[in-house]
């Protein structure tokens, strides 16, 4: 058992160098049709970092917290979910807004324009089951 894994090993190890493009980092890949640039993406924020983050105005005043992001496949436009009012988590509710309207200013993520009540006049958002 232990030669059979050696063996394994030792040819996947050989074999490794023929096919460098599967282990070069920045590469170009591809997804469907489409060729897609990895540094085109290192700008960006992983939705891992945004999810649980404060959403402010352009002065730096907290409106809500972003609790999760949707991607519809029908018209592949993400949004945002965000809570907004209430307080330590009472009395808050959940809103809609395109994540498009969200922008990074220092490490924030700012949403121009908006109030908080502004936000909260929105319709609320129900998660479905």
């Amino acid at each position: 058992m232990n030669r059979t894994i050696a063996s394994l090993t030792t040819a996947l190890l050989l074999l490794a160098p023929l096919c460098p493009a599967a282990f070069a980092q920045g590469a170009a890949q591809t997804a469907g049709l489409m060729s897609i640039d990895p540094a085109t993406v290192t700008v960006g924020y992983r939705a891992t970092k945004v999810v649980g983050s404060d959403v402010t105005d352009a002065a730096g005043t907290k409106l809500g917290t972003v609790d999760d992001l949707i991607i519809t496949s029908a018209d592949q436009v993400p949004y945002a979910v965000l809570s907004v009012g209430g307080f330590l988590g009472i009395g808050e509710k959940h809103v809609l807004v395109r994540a498009s309207n969200l922008d990074v200013v220092n490490a924030r993520i700012v949403l121009a324009g908006g109030t908080k009540a502004s936000l909260t006049a929105l319709p609320p958002y129900l998660y479905t089951k």
